[in-house]
């Protein structure tokens, strides 16, 4: 699947109007969903248990809707959204991540 496609059809979820209250309800709901994640990821790494990646996939998809939620809400592609993120990290990192590029990264 397209991430257009997937935005186009994760909307069927979203509030009619996207006013300031639909926003709030989003970040709040892709925050929460991160929460989930890394709940998940500091019970196998620090608390011993065994996680099924499934449910780790599964959160990570409740963090996709919501972040694609406002992107459309904010008038933009999730395709808009990655470039501008690649292009902030290629100028950020233009030779790859290490250590010293991140102390002393371009803004």
């Amino acid at each position: 699947m397209k991430l257009i496609e997937y935005q186009i059809i994760s909307k069927r979820t979203m509030p009619a109007v996207y006013d300031e209250k639909a926003k709030a309800n989003y970040a709040m709901g892709l925050s929460g969903e991160a929460g989930e994640v890394t709940d998940l990821i500091k019970k196998e790494l620090f608390h011993g248990h065994n996680i099924d990646p499934v449910d780790v996939k599964k959160e990570l998809g409740d963090v996709l809707h919501y972040l694609s939620g406002l992107a459309t809400m904010y008038g933009w592609t999730l395709e808009e959204v990655a470039n501008t993120n690649i292009e902030k990290l290629s100028k950020r990192y233009p030779f790859g991540f290490s250590k010293e590029a991140s102390v002393n990264r371009n803004e």
